[in-house]
């Protein structure tokens, strides 16, 4: 795998989203934006250049237009008439490197602040509360070397919701009150990130680096260096606050992008109009041209500590900025052959080897002026045995680069590939895509903004070869993250903790890295078969349907098919799934369905990943139900994909050795999630109580003992032998293409297999677990990693249903800005905060979730304050109020899908949930628009309210054991607690099951014949 060009790392996001590659496809013609202007309006002195060439694909029907206004500040404008979104995103050309050393975490903190009010719009959550009431919502990250804040909003909202968002640039307030508050919040938050091995790894680095450079930092900031460490110099923070945005928010260094339903005139309008009033203060982007590391830093190892059982090695070496080779890219040449994974690879030597099982290399993400090349591999037990023989392997694979030199035929081919996924790119909700598109308008000519990472116009090997050339031992860096080195490591990184020692690699080694050679196992990849040749799209059946329907319905097989008539893209999504009850029959099974699918996906991966840079991917997961096979992406060849699938499962040979590997690697993986967030931690036990058929982790655990090689070889005929496959075909296919994949599948299990369908009552789902009317429990486990606690409260609203799902939808949408507003921004209680609905097995509940350094017992207290007040909060609503709700959830309820995948997920989720409401969103809105204020009050009395009869209340605590940890009340919040009445303690999951009831299945939406209710094949 290799890295993605020109990524980056955010400060701020709850969720991790996989690293993602670009590839690059030609041949295929590009169109520059065809768009005109006529009667611009009169703003001669306000804008200074118009970009009208911006290249965009041919398939793209938005119109575009580049700006520089007056005050230099680099806009671009993206009109959609067909929207169903509006986004905004503002990239600021500075972040934490900027921070002055007395006040670290400076920049993040104003990021946080400007959410606060400003002094047009005062109140601290009027920005916030406007989005939620229009269908919109916002966030904002702090990198090392920018900031990027970014909305979306309901289309006819726009223009408000921008004149909101230029406050932040023009006059925020930075009140007083609101400063000393969130310095609480960003402490929350890198409380939350110190137990994670990538923050403290990063933060390491930093920490590493020499000590007069910028790069050595602490971004995030805390307490101490936002606080504490201020009040005993004397500094006041607020008037920090005020001279960093003085000095850095400057129009010269922003960029903003805006997609709306506007024409292009107008979009220029509004800009000009708002944006026009932030203040150009000439000020110059800082760049970085001198490198963090010096050579007393090159040639050392740093041996880590992790907290979770992992072990990895990186290699590090400096590398320049290359941004502006962009059209020639040579970073993704040289990541594209390291990160390879096909036959001669690195990553394929390794696991021949045991050495490894995954690899990642690329340009790692590296502030303007400086840059970093790394390789990443994570090691097996044998593997960390080996670190400096897998050192030199790579240098081997180097040195044959370098003897063969840059091969044009390479690039060639990332370049058809790249102009591939360019002309036939997804679509993205308008959010994503702005704020992804914004930075680029720093650093790429107006006209490249879009094609900037796909399109490769030029070829320089002398580029290449100067990269390279400084790939030596001399310069290399190595980090080991192990457990096993705990007791060697004398030093401590200040602010994560993080154990550590440095040690210079010995000369003898660094001779061996230089004499490396060449090894005979390493290869050049051989050219990609799989790059789709057609890209023509079906005719469009005759007798196309709306929604998916059932084309062939037999004991072993159902087949949905659905031709799509919206994207019309040469794509298709191709879903089976494989239902068993043997593979969720106990903790056992279900060890050996989730070794199968990791051993088969490990044994695929060398002839699969070709079919994956040419944007063919495939997955195969398993489930409480058995296995899902989806393939997506271009239609051309996925047939000889999924047939290459089906031949090597149904034949499916285990190599023992991996076995043992892959073993290990889930064992520990079952140890680890010991160290996953609390909130985690509260998801997961929340469901384990309610779901009729659960295996614990620690039962998986003991299982494990049982797992062997000899059962599992058992184990593979008896699941693939006897089962019932659901499919669904979406996309650029007809009837008789879909019929022609699934009987690529149904010929090779029948083939290979003593095939046998399932009964009918095989087929059913779980269910979900019954609470009683007026009950109130509570399930408490601990948690010794993490400082912080967490609690999880639901309470069980029943089956689904169009008049319960929105009532719940719509109380949710009402309460989620005041639950964050309040819980969050007023309280502090934690800076993860979340409201919303829990769906299982087709039962539904709110739920709020908070993580704090607070004792789950006082949060429980403060939620049900706080759900408290929300019924006078709902009484007291105005009407007109009550209504922008009410259309908010039915604009994001009726936001059309902006991709294939996304609409092939619906259809799946209704399918694999045996619903079938296809239409949902459009009947359930239907009945959302009826809804009076007084039937959410009725739904809140009936089911929410404390004392109410048919109130089911049900919380998960996750106490935090780990030293200065939410483990012990205070005096003041036992006081609080004594005046609530006592739950009932839940000692015993399988007790607590049993003596509850389950409630039934949700019935299919469409009359439907029951899966597998044939006579025979």
């Amino acid at each position: 795998m290799q890295f993605i060009k020109h990524s980056v790392v955010f400060v701020k996001k709850l969720t991790d989203n996989r690293l993602k590659t670009f590839y690059f496809y030609s041949t295929i013609s590009l169109t520059a934006n065809k768009s005109t202007t006529t009667n611009k309006m009169d703003t001669p002195n306000l804008v200074v250049r118009r970009v009208e060439n911006i290249i965009k694909s041919q398939e793209d029907k938005r119109l575009y237009r580049g700006l520089e206004l007056a005050n230099h500040m680099k806009v671009l404008l993206v009109s959609d008439p067909t929207t169903d979104k509006s986004a905004a995103a503002l990239d600021v050309n500075v972040g934490y490197m900027s921070d002055p050393k007395e006040v670290l975490g400076l920049a993040h903190f104003c990021e946080h602040m400007l959410f606060l009010g400003t002094k047009k719009y005062p109140n601290e959550n009027d920005y916030s509360k406007f989005l939620s009431e229009h269908g919109g919502s916002s966030n904002a990250a702090t990198y090392p070397d920018h900031t990027i804040y970014y909305f979306d909003i309901v289309p006819d909202e726009l223009n408000n919701a921008l004149d909101r968002f230029s406050q932040f640039f023009i006059a925020p307030l930075f009140t007083e009150s609101a400063t000393d508050r969130e310095v609480n919040a960003v402490n929350s938050e890198h409380e939350k990130n110190i137990p994670s091995d990538v923050w403290r790894k990063d933060q390491l680095d930093k920490h590493l680096a020499h000590p007069n450079h910028s790069y050595h930092t602490f971004g995030t900031g805390n307490k101490y260096t936002l606080d504490t460490l201020p009040k005993e110099t004397n500094i006041n923070v607020r008037d920090e606050l005020l001279k960093f945005h003085e000095k850095w928010y400057s129009s010269n260094i922003m960029c903003l992008a805006i997609l709306g339903k506007e024409t292009l005139d107008e979009l220029e309008e509004m800009v000009v109009k708002l944006f026009s009033e932030v203040k150009d203060k000439s000020v110059e982007s800082p760049r970085w041209e001198e490198h963090p590391f010096k050579e007393e830093h090159f040639g050392t190892c740093v041996y880590m500590y992790p907290i979770k059982d992992v072990r990895n090695l990186n290699i590090v070496f400096p590398c320049p900025d290359l941004q502006e080779y962009y059209k020639s890219s040579p970073s993704h040449y040289i990541s594209h052959l390291m990160g390879h994974e096909g036959p001669g690879s690195i990553l394929s030597t390794l696991k021949a080897r045991g050495w490894s099982n995954n690899l990642v290399a690329g340009s790692r993400p590296a502030p303007r002026g400086m840059g970093f090349f790394g390789v990443t591999v994570d090691l097996t037990e044998e593997g960390i045995k080996h670190i400096d023989d897998i050192v030199e392997l790579i240098f081997q694979y180097m040195n044959m680069l370098k003897e063969q030199g840059p091969q044009k035929w390479v690039q060639d081919e990332n370049r058809d590939i790249g102009n591939m996924l360019f002309r036939f790119k997804d679509k993205e909700s308008p959010r994503s895509y702005i704020s992804g598109l914004v930075h680029t308008l720093q650093d790429y000519a107006m006209e490249d903004v879009l094609s900037c990472m796909y399109l490769f116009s030029e070829w320089k090997p002398d580029i290449i070869e100067s990269i390279w050339s400084d790939f030596v031992p001399e310069k290399i860096r190595i980090v080991v993250l192990a457990k096993q080195y705990e007791s060697q490591l004398d030093e401590v990184e200040p602010f994560y903790g993080t154990k550590y020692k440095v040690k210079k690699i010995q000369e003898s080694t660094l001779q061996k890295w230089r004499d490396a050679g060449l090894s005979d196992n390493l290869k050049m990849p051989e050219k990609n078969e799989f790059i789709p040749t057609d890209f023509q799209l079906f005719t469009i059946d005759k007798d196309i349907t709306e929604h998916p329907t059932i084309i062939q319905d037999t004991a072993l097989t159902r087949v949905w098919f659905k031709q799509d008539d919206t994207f019309l893209l040469p794509k298709a999504n191709v879903m089976f799934d494989f239902v068993s009850p043997l593979a969720y029959l106990d903790p056992l099974n279900c060890n050996l369905t989730h070794m199968l699918v990791q051993l088969f996906r490990d044994a695929l991966n060398e002839y699969a990943y070709a079919a994956e840079l040419a944007g063919l991917k495939w997955e195969l997961i398993n489930t409480k139900y058995g296995l899902i096979l989806a393939i997506g992406g271009y239609s051309n060849k996925q047939h000889i994909l999924l047939d290459k699938v089906m031949e090597k499962l149904t034949h499916f040979k285990v190599d023992p050795k991996r076995f043992e590997i892959c073993k290990e690697n889930y064992i520990r993986n079952l140890k680890n999630f010991a160290a996953e967030q609390p909130y985690q931690h509260a998801v997961y036990y929340l469901a384990a109580l309610l779901t009729e058929h659960s295996w614990t982790k620690q039962e998986l655990l003991a299982a494990t003992d049982q797992l062997t090689l000899d059962k599992l070889e058992a184990f593979i005929p008896q699941i693939l032998s006897k089962m019932h496959i659901e499919c669904l075909i979406h996309g650029n296919a007809n009837k008789e293409k879909a019929l022609q994949l699934v009987q690529i599948v149904e010929d090779r299990l029948l083939s290979a297999l003593n095939m046998s369908p399932l009964l009918p009552r095989q087929l059913l789902l779980n269910r979900e677990l019954k609470l009683e009317d007026g009950c109130n429990y509570v399930y408490e486990v601990q948690n010794d990693v993490h400082k912080e606690s967490c609690i999880e409260l639901y309470y069980q609203c029943g089956l689904q249903s169009k008049e319960n799902n929105m009532k719940l939808e719509l109380f949710a949408q009402i309460i989620q800005e005041p639950c964050f507003d309040i819980l969050r921004t007023k309280e502090q209680l934690g800076y993860i905060v979340f409201s919303g609905i829990r769906r299982s097995n087709g039962v539904q509940g709110l739920r709020i979730i908070v993580q704090s350094d607070k004792h789950p017992t006082h949060l429980d207290d403060r939620i049900e304050e706080f759900l408290k007040n929300m019924l006078t909060h709902l009484v007291n609503m105005p009407e007109d109020e009550f209504a922008r709700h009410r259309e908010a959830l039915a604009a994001q309820r009726l936001e059309k899908p902006k991709q294939l995948s996304t609409q092939t997920n619906i259809y799946w989720g209704e399918i694999t949930a045996q619903q079938y409401h296809f239409d949902r969103a459009n009947v359930e809105v239907g009945y959302l628009r009826t809804l009076t204020k007084e039937d959410i009050v009725e739904f809140f009395k009936n089911l929410l309210e404390e004392n109410a009869q048919l109130r089911k209340k049900l919380s998960v605590h996750v106490v935090s054991m780990a030293d200065g940890g939410a483990g012990t009340l205070s005096e003041k919040e036992f006081t609080a607690t004594d005046r609530q009445n006592k739950p009932s303690v839940v000692c015993d999951i399988t007790v607590f099951k049993s003596s509850h009831e389950m409630h039934p299945l949700v019935q299919p939406y469409i009359n439907i014949t029951r899966k597998g209710n044939k006579c025979k094949l």
